[in-house]
């Protein structure tokens, strides 16, 4: 039987107390990308206007034959509509946006032009012809149309429209299609709304013609003032929270959500040298510490750029080929602004994201992104007065830099500081620390 992936997981569509206190530059040291999580979902959302382009990636493991894929959308798409996407494109994206860690090396305090300012930074064979009629008629008396059919690369796709979504149910289950409990129930809001129904399953013979290793991403254009993506069919099947990243692309500016908190991920946060072999767990441990902290209700934004720079640069912006690739489709016109980027992190359940996302855009350019800070001490013999001024602030600084990590984390401070080689408080053995960190 073909399964119907009805899971965001598989790509359902659905469709602070830390102050900035550095300035962007400095050295990339390393990224927190989606590998991070077992169940991430990523999409590619580029809109001007009315006019959409949608990508949708999935992670799904399972042999080919069964994937299917149920997407809720506005219009009934036609052939010229839908292409496969580049998954390299949501690779490049990813790890242009993601949240970075950058170091930064204090100078040596003895030195007569010491800085005033620290410069921190995703077929059956054709049936007979009976076997069609039969289809069509059985449709009909389920109230399911299908609106159009066709194949695109390796994805053979149905565009379905249901008069009620018990009859919809029936006919997926009809035509050997798995539907997973709750279907009907989670069908009915968008048939009441009007959507159509995009169904889309792999083409094996293709599939294995082409030697694939992965299912490829699908792109969708549309336009329909609705700006959205919805996500609750995404919730039948799924085994727990999961973790989708839409990446935004606006000629405008930051893309935001209206019917939900879209909060930023704690930024600019100076943290303790020895995260730097282990930031990736630091990243997992400081978001899910947002995100209870947030009572799981809320939408993080973890970048939001203009793509035609970067600082600093976790991966060169995208080229304009690239570009168009990922969706981009004003950029030939002649009063083109650009593109500017969203990243949007949002780990949703049945309880914590009842409704699908909406979205708005504004003109909101204002640049921003995850990252965290390693800045390392000077760690020189030199002997001057600025010396023993510099090893007296370094202490509070570092002290500081353990809180700031336990704060984000939820981490035991003391095991930090034992990490860090740190006294167990910030006044005790203060003569003798310095030299244990040193040598």
């Amino acid at each position: 039987m073909k399964l119907i992936v009805l899971s965001i997981t598989l790509v359902t569509f659905f469709f602070s107390q830390i102050q900035p206190a550095l300035a962007f530059c400095g050295f990339f040291v390393a990224t927190a990308d989606t590998k991070l999580y077992n169940q991430a979902s990523q999409v590619i959302i580029a809109r001007d206007e009315n006019r959409t382009i949608l990508t949708l990636a999935n992670d799904y493991q399972g042999a080919a034959k069964d994937f299917a894929l149920v997407v809720p959308v506005p219009v009934v798409l036609q052939k010229e509509q839908v292409h496969v996407g580049n998954p390299t494109v949501l690779e490049r994206l990813d790890a242009f946006s993601s949240p970075r860690l950058v170091e930064y090396f204090d100078a040596n305090p003895c030195q007569i032009n010491y800085p005033a300012e620290e410069r921190i930074m995703r077929s059956d064979a054709p049936s007979s012809a009976g076997a069609m009629k039969k289809a069509r008629n059985e449709a009909k008396d389920l109230g399911v149309t299908v609106e159009a059919k066709f194949s695109v690369g390796e994805y053979d796709i149905l565009i379905l429209s249901a008069k009620e979504s018990n009859g919809l149910e029936t006919w997926l289950v009809n035509n050997n299609y798995k539907i997973p409990p709750g279907a009907s129930k989670a069908l009915r809001p968008y048939i009441l709304t009007g959507m159509k129904f995009f169904v889309a399953k792999v083409n094996l013979g293709e599939y294995n013609k082409n030697g694939f290793n992965r299912l490829r991403p699908l792109m969708m254009a549309f336009e329909s003032p609705k700006f959205m993506l919805p996500i609750r069919l995404g919730m039948l099947n799924a085994k727990g929270e999961q973790d989708l990243i839409i990446y935004i692309l606006s000629p405008k500016g930051q893309a935001e959500l209206s019917n939900y908190r879209l909060v930023k991920v704690p930024s600019d946060a100076e943290i303790p040298e020895y995260v730097q072999t282990e930031f990736k767990k630091f990243y997992k441990s400081m978001f899910e510490k947002s995100y209870e902290r947030e009572n799981k209700k809320v939408a993080f934004l973890e970048y939001a750029w203009d793509m035609a720079s970067c600082d600093p640069c976790s991966a060169q912006p995208l080229t304009p080929q690239e570009l168009k690739e990922a969706g981009v489709f004003w950029l030939d016109s002649p009063s083109s602004r650009g593109v500017f980027i969203s990243r949007i992190h949002v780990r949703y359940s049945r309880e914590t994201f009842p409704e699908d996302l909406q979205f708005q855009a504004t003109a909101n350019r204002e640049l921003f992104q995850g990252r965290y800070i390693i800045r390392h001490p000077y760690r020189g013999e030199d002997k001057c007065e600025a010396m023993s001024a510099y090893q007296k602030s370094l202490s509070v600084r570092l002290e500081k830099e353990a809180t700031t990590l336990a704060q984000l984390t939820g981490t035991d401070v003391n095991i930090i500081r034992n990490k860090m080689k740190l006294p167990s408080s910030s006044v005790q053995q203060q003569k003798n620390w310095w030299n244990q960190i040193w040598h």
